[in-house]
């Protein structure tokens, strides 16, 4: 690499690891905790790029990128942040950031991401500040994650949310797909119009679409759990995409099954498939991001108390919702806090407390029948297909090999250890590795092992 890259961040720590990472790499760099400096050498002309941190002791580092757009329209700006919600990845692509990563960030990711900041130049329009949005730029929507595939995601959204292109969210019951989809409103150039939401039943009869667009007027029209509604009303939906009348709605739809392979099983029409996936978001079952359960789950205690209530998780109680399946995902992590709030009094919520609010959920229904006797590669494939997909185009960060190994490692460990009541040398032999081999992952892989009744 080659340039001068301008750093700003008040982790000492942070600005240490990037100075030396961008001067092996052949950088020149200047590191600031603050960003008052930052502004002032940006304003003498300095520097080829910048990285900032967004929380900083003398202000917003998003609330600046307007001024240096307008100053130095040709300065890539790297945002990174700590604070892991769908709103800093929405501001930060609003103020014409050339990316954003979210703390604790890859470093070869991000300085990959510097080397294309270097080679080109961010976008030259000055960026005017947005629109005031009222109740819209609250941020107290439940969509809080700094795993990944949750940070893809808001990438993924803060690309789309102001084209005009259709939109197909799907995932399973209770991952946020309507909440998605409102968010895709709330932040695009339509913010002003409706947001509705329908279903099969409001386009029934002949004139159903004709009142929704009545309804609609050019805002954002979401059509609910596309797959489930009957191939007539499907073919009205097509016709009414088709010919919206005097205003034309953006089209979003949500699905509990992937809207590819419920065109292929014949319960939704190719026609219409093919008018909706303009766009296709996932968004991941919360078992898929356990790193984010403590994060939600303090959110919503915190919201159940009407503020920052300061209680944690016990450490026995984030290992219960950790190893929980979530079959609600984030809806039932929701029910569970609120449950809590009301129950628990003290400062730390334990174990016992988690497992006796999981034991009153209701039982889950099964997602797919054939789920059972699914082949752990199809499995493994699909996970791979869908987290390659959430990158919306772009490679995942490197040392996808490494990540994708532990995460079947542990679990395996994991569940041969409580199958073997935590019996190290039994475990060795099921698994078929050396007794040596396995302390080892178990120490690397920072495996809590107890002994206790066998699984199996």
């Amino acid at each position: 690499m080659d340039g001068t890259v301008l750093v700003a961040d008040d982790d000492r720590t942070i600005r240490t690891v990037l100075t030396q990472a961008l001067t092996r790499a052949g950088c020149k760099v200047h590191a600031t905790s603050s960003l008052t400096t930052l502004m002032r050498w940006v304003a003498e002309g300095r520097g080829d790029a910048v990285i900032t941190d967004v929380a900083m002791p003398d202000g917003n580092g998003l609330e600046m990128l307007p001024k240096i757009s307008q100053d130095r329209p040709n300065l890539p700006v790297i945002v990174i942040s700590a604070q892991n919600t769908i709103m800093t990845a929405i501001k930060a692509t609003e103020a014409n950031a050339f990316d954003y990563l979210p703390k604790p960030f890859d470093l070869p990711d991000l300085m990959k991401r510097t080397a294309r900041a270097l080679d080109k130049s961010a976008p030259q329009r000055a960026v005017a500040p947005a629109p005031a949005r009222g109740d819209a730029d609250r941020d107290d929507l439940p969509l809080v994650g700094r795993t990944p595939v949750m940070q893809a995601l808001y990438r993924l959204v803060a690309r789309v949310m102001n084209t005009d292109l259709p939109v197909l969210i799907w995932g399973e019951s209770g991952t946020g797909k309507s909440l998605i989809g409102r968010a895709i409103h709330d932040f695009s150039d339509r913010r002003t119009l409706p947001f509705v939401t329908v279903t099969g039943a409001d386009l029934q009869d002949i004139e159903g679409p004709a009142r929704v667009l009545a309804r609609v007027r050019g805002g954002t029209l979401l059509i609910d759990e596309i797959a489930d509604i009957s191939e007539e009303v499907q073919a009205r939906i097509a016709r009414m995409m088709d010919a919206p009348g005097e205003y034309t709605p953006r089209f979003l739809a949500t699905s509990q099954s992937d809207l590819a392979a419920a065109m292929k099983e014949g319960r939704l029409r190719r026609d219409l498939y093919y008018r909706l996936s303009g766009a296709t978001v996932h968004v991941p079952a919360l078992r898929d991001r356990v790193e984010d359960i403590e994060l939600l789950a303090r959110h919503f205690l915190d919201r159940a108390e009407g503020g920052t209530s300061g209680r944690e998780l016990s450490e026995g109680a984030s290992r219960v919702f950790t190893t929980y399946q979530w079959p609600g995902n984030v809806r039932q992590l929701e029910h569970a806090m609120r449950q809590l709030a009301l129950t628990s009094r003290a400062a730390e919520i334990s174990q016992a407390e988690a497992e006796q609010v999981l034991g009153t959920q209701p039982a889950p229904e099964p997602i797919h029948a054939e789920a059972n006797t699914e082949r752990l590669g199809a499995s493994v494939e699909r996970h791979l297909r869908r987290y390659f997909d959430q990158h919306g185009g772009e490679l995942p960060p490197p040392g996808l090999y490494a990540r994708i190994l532990r995460e079947i490692e542990v679990p395996l460990i994991e569940i041969s250890l409580a199958a073997t009541s935590g019996n190290q040398a039994k475990c060795a032999d099921l698994l078929g590795i050396n007794r040596n081999t396995l302390r080892k992952k178990i120490t690397e892989l920072d495996i809590e092992v107890t002994r206790g009744r066998k699984m199996m």
